[in-house]
């Protein structure tokens, strides 16, 4: 640890280091002008860089620089069970890898914390209407996970700086805000900024608190956890001005849908935000919160808030430490990250976003930014009048209504607000449609405490909407089975059936198989869409059902107060709720004296968890660039649910053959996301969405949706996976061209994986979104973007081409894109290298995140022996 600018931290008995000194030491002045986020990252790099480097890092953040990389160095990685179980999958396989070549195996572990939440492992099988739902939810999770939690169990034991929070918990987005985040990290007698990065796109929800956390996938938090510091370039910080405070009746999912759709516009992707003025310091932290879970929806690396007065009232209703509050009230105060000090801050840009203009909204369908008031719904064409036939399903059926996800569930006025419409509607006599699966999965236990406590409980169950997990469900598409008459129904009629949800991802395809499109909306209007039964509803003006007088009730009869809901919040949420569920699940963890074997006994006829391959075979041999031809040809906004999606695995899909043939019974398919451990299941899902569009593929003129390729030069259109294995046989290098915004949604390393394994080794495509761009390098995928004005339209690519890339691999470099057509003419195509910087240029050049670390490994082991 670096001992320049060291200091004792007034008040206390600890030290912390001085950015602010090494800042002004170096350019007077500017630490006023630096945003928060260049604040944290300037402690980060006095306290931990080398001195002979920390000047020339600092003054790139004074000078704002963007053309050289530096070092970050986050205090811990956080992960969920499917991206983080995966990781670990990856470095007990890189063990094995190096325990081949006569390295130790022991010695692979990860040097910085690492924290692991089982939470997205639970599919809703049994809905909200079943009193006994949690526990028959539980019960199969345990059966169909079994191979999952024994291997979980040893990486507890195997693996040092390994932490597990087991099944049944909560979601690692809300325990991360609720207690695993301290704001203020101390350790070796130094308080410094807690900082972390994740395995999942939502890890900014703690954002909310001032801390700088971000999603990111797999393969980079493998880096850091092996103690490599995450290189980076300073982003662009845009400031984000929040004025006047929302309407009566306005919840902060209303106010994020919002956001959503003004930030998307305002092409924020890849920047971090900084939320200020008179807006926001009047936002509660769980509205705070709210905002910044969904900064992956906007497309921003992270949306930070400041430290001030109601991140000190959020620690101490969460039932945090009293030292642990004081110490950050002190820190952020002595420090310079406390709101009151960055008055002078100056930005890139500043947006304005007035909080006074948000309606009630929903959010779909299909991508969270398109927003809709629920007062124009008719107008947009999404309710409206239809003729329905008695005794069946309307159109828009409603199937699903999920109050879940991290987004909102976190939110006490949210979920206070939901509670009291649902005794609303149970006093006046409203039930839920038949054919609506309903559920309330909650993020922490702590909710259903303080929903117990206000005596709301009773009334959701009186709706199905019975505690049915604590865990990410069906925002993660673990919507669970349909009642099979239900399923029969829309199958035979053709019905579009739609889910409602309060989560944060509503991509096609996603939240259940059957549920043609999905619909964000906040936890109260969940309830009313489950009442209402059909999205082809106006929810403002219809009237959804007569009380016992014969009284017709809508919304407006329903909504609660503002008022209401805060009086109900100042009674029933309490710190001791808080801590009867976290003291206990973070007790001291005792060493109970279990030892393991370094090397993982690998199951041979396991579907979750297999030995990896990415050391051996093909995937060990050069990329040459040449020659490669489409295995896709794809139109803009392809998300990583396209290229791999999560959701449950049927039996005609390529997966459930497999599956099928292996033994497992359909039932126990599980979801794609759970079989992320086994590369031969996981690899069946590349490109398995039932909604790509190939452009290679075309029926009648049209683009044909569904999980198809061209395998050419033959011209045969065939189910995906067949074109991979044909092609895999073959040995043929291939390539994906696609359009605006590649990979954007989840973090999620199959994408990459996937794409890695079939034998892609170059996707071009206008534009890509950050993570999953930085998982195409860490697997060895070389990303390449189109230049301005240029795409796969205007050079008239059908799928006939072969294609090479020349030229030196550099960060952002020019190369060549040499297109080879079908009639013997060739087209150069300059292209832009997005290999960002020289450490990403030799993660790629040694063939991924593992590859290169096994490398270093036993190259250090080497010298060692020496």
């Amino acid at each position: 640890m670096n001992t320049n600018f060291r200091k004792q931290l007034p008040g206390t008995q600890l030290d912390y280091f001085d950015a602010r000194e090494a800042v002004e030491a170096i350019t007077p002045g500017a630490w006023d002008t630096l945003p928060y986020t260049s604040r944290v990252l300037a402690e980060n790099l006095v306290r931990r860089c080398e001195p002979m480097a920390l000047n020339a890092s600092l003054k790139q953040l004074i000078e704002r620089k963007r053309d050289l990389d530096f070092p970050w160095f986050p205090a811990r990685v956080v992960c969920h069970d499917i991206l983080g179980q995966t990781a670990l999958v990856d470095l007990a396989g890189l063990r094995d890898a190096i325990a081949s070549q006569g390295g130790d195996p022991s010695l692979v572990n990860p040097v910085v914390p690492t924290q692991l939440v089982v939470d997205h492992s639970l599919a809703v099988e049994c809905g909200g209407f079943d009193p006994d739902a949690f526990a028959k939810n539980r019960a199969i999770e345990d059966r169909r996970n079994e191979d999952r939690f024994h291997f979980i169990d040893w990486t507890k034991h195997a693996f040092r700086n390994v932490d597990v929070i087991p099944p049944g918990n909560g979601i690692l987005h809300q325990i991360n805000l609720e207690r695993m985040s301290p704001v203020v990290q101390v350790s070796d007698g130094v308080a410094y900024p807690d900082t972390l990065v994740g395995t999942d796109s939502h890890t900014p929800m703690v954002d909310a608190l001032g801390v700088i956390a971000i999603g990111v996938g797999g393969l980079e938090a493998e880096t850091v956890m092996l103690g490599r510091a995450s290189w980076m370039r300073l982003p662009d910080i845009v400031g984000v001005e929040l004025t006047g405070k929302p309407q009566p009746g306005i919840t902060a999912t209303d106010t994020v849908l919002a956001l959503t759709e003004f930030l998307r516009k305002e092409k924020v992707v890849s920047a971090y935000l900084e939320f200020y003025g008179e807006g926001a310091r009047a936002l509660t932290l769980g509205d705070r919160a709210t905002i910044s879970n969904m900064a992956p929806e906007f497309g921003a690396t992270a949306a930070m808030f400041s430290i001030d007065e109601q991140t000190i009232k959020y620690l101490k209703l969460t039932g945090r430490d009293d030292e642990l509050v004081k110490l950050v009230e002190i820190y952020a105060k002595e420090t310079g990250l406390w709101s009151d000090s960055l008055g002078k801050v100056e930005y890139e840009r500043v947006l304005t976003f007035d909080l006074s203009s948000v309606v009630r909204n929903i959010a779909g369908p299909s991508n969270p930014h398109k927003r809709v008031p629920t007062s124009e719904l008719a107008a947009r064409g999404i309710a409206g009048k239809v003729e329905n036939e008695p005794g069946l399903m309307p159109d828009g059926a409603v199937i699903i209504a999920a109050i879940t996800s991290c987004t909102n569930t976190n939110n006490p006025r949210n979920m206070i607000a939901a509670g009291l419409l649902a005794r609303n509607a149970v006093q006046r006599g409203l039930v839920r449609k038949p054919w609506v699966k309903t559920s309330l999965a909650p993020g922490s236990k702590a909710v259903t405490l303080y929903l117990e406590e206000a005596g709301l409980l009773p009334d959701l169950e009186k709706l199905g909407f019975g505690v049915v997990a604590y865990a990410c469900t069906s925002c993660n598409g673990m919507s669970g089975a349909l009642d099979p008459v239900i399923q029969k129904e829309i199958v035979e009629r053709d019905l579009y059936a739609t889910a409602v949800l309060s989560g944060n991802r509503n991509f096609d395809g996603r939240i259940h198989p059957y549920a043609k499109q999905a619909f964000l909306a906040s936890p109260p209007l969940v309830v009313a869409y489950a009442i209402a039964g059909t999205i082809r509803f106006d929810i403002e003006k219809d009237v959804l059902g007569l009380d016992a007088n014969g009284q017709p009730v809508t919304l407006k009869d329903l909504w609660p107060s503002d008022e209401e809901i805060d009086a109900l919040i100042e009674k029933s949420v309490k710190p001791e709720q808080f801590r009867n569920v976290y003291t206990p699940m973070f007790a001291l963890r005792v060493d109970d004296g279990t030892r393991v074997e370094p090397l993982y006994d690998w199951r041979p006829q396991s579907t979750y968890i297999r030995r990896p391959p990415y050391w051996e075979g093909a995937l060990a041999g050069e990329r040459t660039l040449r020659g490669m031809r489409p295995l896709a040809v794809l139109g803009d906004n392809i998300t990583t649910d396209h290229l791999s999606p999560s959701n449950a695995i049927l039996a005609d899909s390529a997966a459930g053959e497999y599956l099928a043939k292996m033994g497992l019974p359909e039932e126990d398919f599980n979801s794609y996301a759970t079989h992320r451990g086994d590369h031969l299941t996981a690899q069946r899902a590349t490109f398995a969405n039932p909604t790509l569009k190939n452009e290679m593929v075309v029926e009648d003129g049209k683009v044909k949706a569904g999980s198809l390729a061209r395998v050419e030069p033959e011209g045969k259109v065939m189910r995906m996976w067949e074109a991979i294995e044909t092609y895999m046989e073959r040995e043929q290098p291939l390539i994906v061209i696609a359009g605006a915004d590649y990979g954007q949604g989840s973090s999620r390393d199959w994408a990459a994986k996937g794409v890695r394994l079939a034998g892609v080794q170059a996707i071009v495509a206008e534009g890509f979104e950050r993570i999953h761009r930085q998982n195409l390098v860490g697997m060895g995928v070389l990303p390449l973007e189109f230049k301005p004005g240029t795409n796969r339209l205007t050079l008239g690519i059908d799928g006939t081409e072969t294609f090479d890339v020349l030229g030196e691999r550099t960060p952002r470099a020019d190369l060549m894109l040499v297109i080879h057509r079908k009639n013997g003419e060739s087209v150069e195509v300059p292209v832009t290298c997005r290999l960002d910087t020289a450490e990403e240029v030799s993660i790629y050049e040694a063939g991924g995140v593992l590859q290169r670390f096994a490398q270093d490994f036993l190259a250090s082991s080497s010298k060692k022996a020496a």
